[in-house]
């Protein structure tokens, strides 16, 4: 197990997610973001089974800046319920999990 974390989020659009990204980049609660989609989701909300376009963010922290990550997230982030889920990295490229844990900033 590694102090690494990858953050899965979704957007209502392109501008939304990549903004996201830039700033966790930016403030150094991320070492790194990618921007996907455009993505099909299908999702329960409400009580009816809705589907919408979404673009997908994938960010590269550690486990000590995800609080700080999260938060800014939520602050930012557009939706009234925004997907925001941490999964553990069990295992890497040492030196690629060492660049993510060096490039996040306390």
């Amino acid at each position: 197990m590694t102090d690494a974390v990858v953050i899965i989020c979704t957007f209502p659009d392109q501008d939304s997610a990549t903004r996201c990204a830039d700033a966790l980049v930016e403030a150094g609660l991320a070492a790194c973001a990618q921007v996907q989609g455009p993505i099909r989701s299908t999702f329960r909300w409400q009580g009816t089974v809705d589907h919408a376009t979404e673009w997908y963010c994938q960010v590269k922290t550690s486990r000590s800046r995800y609080p700080a990550a999260e938060q800014h997230i939520r602050a930012h982030h557009p939706y009234e319920v925004p997907e925001i889920i941490a999964l553990p990295v069990i295992a890497g490229n040492p030196a690629y999990l060492r660049w993510v844990e060096a490039s996040v900033t306390e």
